[in-house]
Formats: structure tokens, C-alpha cells, sequence
């Protein structure tokens, strides 16, 4: 079985082509969800996080997402504290899950910081997805109620999509221009043969 990252920038469509390579009836593993699942459900962590960035951190039981947010977009020491701590969890769960598609030709593993968090090791090969940044910035401004700065303050904190794509082996162009079903159906026909 084929381990295959799946990456990209913030607003680059990551999770539309996940979607597509679902449609497929390909597993994928969406590594930002479940690390704000754990964030809610693990005790331990839960601890942990609040100890790191205090009570404020939740609200009702729940992550306070934009609070959170607020505190490590804006400082790399905050981000990358806030990834040690999530990061081993999210890797257990990971290689938890893959353990139950063994009989599969390939299964995916999406996730937004696949670089900066160094999960890309153990995988066998990595899929970008890449859009130009102003359509990067109008897609997440819409999708989460943010401002054109807060977009790109959290750009800032991902490597640069130049610099991410070089790393792939694969490249999906998400520009609103190219179709994008051709190239994950030419990807999945790879990965299956």
C-alpha cells in the first residue's frame, strides 16, 4: 500500500481534490481535522494546551478556534509550540488508521503543514495543489469570514507555495482554468497500476 501526501496552501483546494479521491473510493486521512478532534477529545492535550496558552483556549468544552488562531499565526515561537504538541497525536492516529486499509492499492494523507510539521516522512509520495495567491486570498477570505490581512498572516506562516510545490512529486493546478478531475483521474490510474 502506498502512502501519498496530499498538500498545498492555504485556499489552494486541498480539500476539493481529497473530495475527488474520495469519490474514487480512495481513504483519505484529513490530518487538520483530526488534530482539532483531538484537540476537543484529548484530555491529556487538552491539559496540555491550556497550560501553554491558557484557559481561554476553550470556551464550553470546546476549542476556541479563532482565539487559538489569534495566538500562533502571529508568532512562530506560539505555532511551533502548538505544533509539538499536536503533531505526535495526529501521527499516532495517522498510522492507527492506515492500519485498516492494507488490502488497499493507496490511501492519502491530507494536510495543510505536511512540510513545516516534517509529517512527510514515511510517505511515498506527495501530491501539491497550487492556485495563485489573490485567488488563494478571495477563496479563504469568503470561506472563513477573515480579512485580507488575516489570510495573509497565516500565508506567512506555510512555506511559500513555490517552494512547497517544488518539494511534490505531483502537482495539481487549481487555477480556475485547467480542470482539475483530469489530473487527480490521471494520478489514480498511476497509483493503482
Amino acid at each position: 500500500m502506498l502512502k501519498i501526501g496530499l498538500t498545498g496552501g492555504i485556499g489552494a483546494g486541498k480539500s476539493t481534490v481529497a473530495g475527488i479521491f474520495k469519490v474514487l473510493g480512495v481513504p483519505v486521512f484529513d490530518a487538520d481535522a483530526t488534530a482539532k478532534n483531538i484537540l476537543n477529545t484529548d484530555l491529556v492535550l487538552r491539559e496540555q494546551v491550556i497550560a501553554a496558552f491558557g484557559s481561554e483556549t476553550y470556551k464550553n468544552g470546546l476549542l476556541d478556534k479563532k482565539y487559538l488562531a489569534t495566538l500562533v499565526f502571529n508568532s512562530p515561537d506560539q505555532l511551533a509550540k502548538l505544533n509539538a504538541l499536536v503533531h505526535p497525536a495526529t501521527i499516532a492516529a495517522m498510522e492507527k488508521w492506515a492500519s485498516g486499509f492494507t488490502d488497499r492499492p493507496y490511501i492519502i494523507k491530507e494536510a495543510a503543514l505536511l512540510f513545516e510539521a516534517g509529517t512527510n516522512e514515511g510517505l511515498d509520495y506527495i501530491i501539491g495543489v497550487s492556485a495563485p495567491q489573490e485567488l488563494r486570498i478571495a477563496r479563504v477570505m469568503q470561506r472563513d469570514q477573515v480579512s485580507r490581512e488575516e489570510v495573509i498572516s497565516r500565508m506567512q506562516h506555510q512555506l511559500d507555495d513555490t517552494e512547497k510545490m517544488n518539494r511534490c512529486n505531483f502537482v495539481i493546478d487549481n487555477n480556475e482554468a485547467t480542470l482539475v478531475i483530469p489530473q487527480v483521474l490521471s494520478l489514480h490510474e498511476q497509483f493503482i497500476s
